[in-house]
């Protein structure tokens, strides 16, 4: 019996090693905020770990301490429709749907899940999603999931997005509009409150707003932006994840009941997948119940990004989008990208070149993910190499 011809695959995978693109899985070990890599122990400025939380040893001894030895089961083996519900699943829904002051919260396995399974749960062939140009893949996927017309309006162009609104919203039922709160690539954020006052103009918007990069490390309480520009009551479907800030893993959404019942009902993520395990959702439970505590480690964390931005805004020809603490520097060629990295990891930076398809074609960036662990002096001596090597990049010899 013959093999099959796998030779397109090759020529593709070839194709991407030649434009160097080609992606593999590194071989790591993680030391607290540091990454340890070819025996160079570099600190981390690729995770998502905003408020430091993973690696916080304390933490994980006052959640190990509570249970002893009997433990919540490590697996809920079934789906949650079947066997696969706990009571910690209920005690985190009522504690997260009482922190936003919503009727209701649902959990998901994570934040692909939910944007893969919510928009084609609730889109139908008379309704339009109309989404920034940037949002993640796991919102473009869920669109494409969705058996619905949908349009792109430019990113954070809220006037394209009021003139699409105009010309369409007579001949649907309904119009969800879909957006990230502070968007992963750029660093930039959302005007929450201009989307909720055009959802408020026209009768037939829904608002779906995901906060994966977000929720944690924004507002008073730590919910997000919704919280800190007061929107929270205003977005229909409001998304976070527990896998970034919140030092965990999966994803929530909280929203009116007869929502949270329908999406029960239609969401294929949900209905077909084996439940997380109760140990990670008592863990969630454990720091989502401690989020408002956390304000110092967001107050650092702030700061931090706000010296970060101005140094590398001073950088000869360097555009700085960013808001938050998901920094970008924009190189714009991947080879340079490239190059600019392998430099900053032999100065003990862990950071990573973002090149397309992830970005638009000549935008490739060097991403800084902040975390609330990192000091000061990480930072200041990040910078200082940052100004260094920005000199002798070959753009700047010309």
């Amino acid at each position: 019996m013959s093999n099959p011809d796998f030779s397109d695959f090759a020529r593709s995978l070839a194709q991407l090693e030649h434009k160097g693109r080609l992606r593999s899985i590194p071989i790591l070990q993680h030391r607290g905020g540091h990454i340890e890599k070819d025996g160079r122990i570099m600190l981390n400025m690729s995770s998502n770990d905003y408020l430091g939380l993973a690696a916080d040893q304390q933490l994980r001894d006052e959640f190990l301490a509570i249970y002893d030895r009997n433990p919540p089961p490590f697996t809920s083996s079934s789906s949650r429709l079947l066997t696969g519900t706990f009571p910690h699943y209920q005690a985190l829904e009522e504690l997260i749907a009482t922190r936003f002051q919503r009727q209701s919260c649902l959990l998901f396995n994570s934040g692909y899940h939910a944007n893969i399974g919510i928009l084609p749960a609730l889109a139908d062939k008379q309704t339009l999603i109309v989404a920034d140009k940037l949002v993640h893949a796991s919102i473009i996927d869920g669109i494409r999931l969705s058996a619905c017309d949908f349009l792109r309006y430019r990113h954070n162009d809220y006037e394209h997005l009021q003139q699409l609104i105009e010309k369409h919203h007579q001949a649907f039922k309904r119009i969800i509009v879909v957006t990230e709160s502070l968007f992963s690539m750029d660093g930039d954020i959302c005007d929450l409150p201009r989307l909720t006052a055009l959802k408020r103009r026209y009768g037939n918007i829904m608002l779906y707003v995901d906060e994966a990069h977000a929720i944690g490390a924004y507002g008073e309480t730590g919910l997000g932006l919704a919280q800190q520009l007061g929107c929270i009551e205003e977005i229909d479907i409001l998304v976070g994840t527990f896998g970034k800030a919140l030092a965990s893993m999966g994803a929530y959404a909280v929203c009116d009941r007869l929502l949270r019942d329908y999406l029960i009902n239609f969401m294929r993520p949900l209905i077909y997948s084996t439940a997380l395990p109760p140990f990670n959702i008592a863990w969630t439970y454990f720091l989502f119940e401690r989020l408002p505590q956390f304000s110092r480690r967001r107050h650092h964390l702030h700061e931090l990004s706000a010296y970060l931005r101005k140094g590398l805004s001073t950088l000869p020809g360097c555009t700085m989008p960013s808001r938050s603490y998901i920094v970008p520097y924009i190189l714009g060629d991947d080879p340079l990208t490239l190059q600019t990295a392998a430099q900053l990891q032999q100065q003990g930076y862990y950071c990573l070149p973002i090149r397309p398809p992830t970005v638009p074609q000549g935008t490739s960036r060097i991403r800084f993910s902040l975390s609330a662990d990192m000091s000061f002096a990480e930072t200041e001596k990040l910078v200082r190499i940052l100004h260094e090597t920005h000199s002798s990049l070959p753009h700047n010899n010309d």
